[in-house]
């Protein structure tokens, strides 16, 4: 998988590690049993401090997304707490709607985003 670190974004960089690895995962680049590099390996391939790939695996743990193995590092490993994820998701939705009201986004534009969004994503 190839990973992008945008060194401008005022996003932080163990944020944008988490969401490709994420994104990796949805698109289905990244499978259910999938091991990842280990911390210092993708630190040097990408160019950035070792603390901060292990901060992104040990959230990408404690979300559910990858489980920590002494003999294979980060594999892929989906928790699945669907009543979890939705509470999570309906919350950051709030803010992300809140914000497109504000902007004069109608339902119907959200609706045609997130079926564009959605389909995306692997087939299931």
């Amino acid at each position: 998988m190839y990973i992008e670190i945008d060194f401008n974004s005022d996003e932080a960089i163990y944020v944008q590690l988490q969401n490709q690895i994420i994104m990796g995962i949805a698109m289905d680049l990244l499978r259910e049993g999938d091991t990842l590099p280990s911390v210092r390996q993708l630190a040097d391939t990408v160019g950035i401090n070792m603390h901060t790939v292990n901060k992104a695996y040990n959230i990408l743990k404690q979300e559910g997304f990858i489980r920590l193995d002494r003999r294979r590092g980060a594999v892929i490993a989906i928790d699945i707490d669907k009543a979890e994820a939705l509470l999570k998701m309906k919350q950051q939705l709030k803010i992300m709607l809140a914000k497109g009201y504000c902007k004069r986004i109608s339902r119907q534009d959200v609706h045609a985003l997130v079926d564009e969004i959605f389909d995306e994503y692997r087939k299931e």
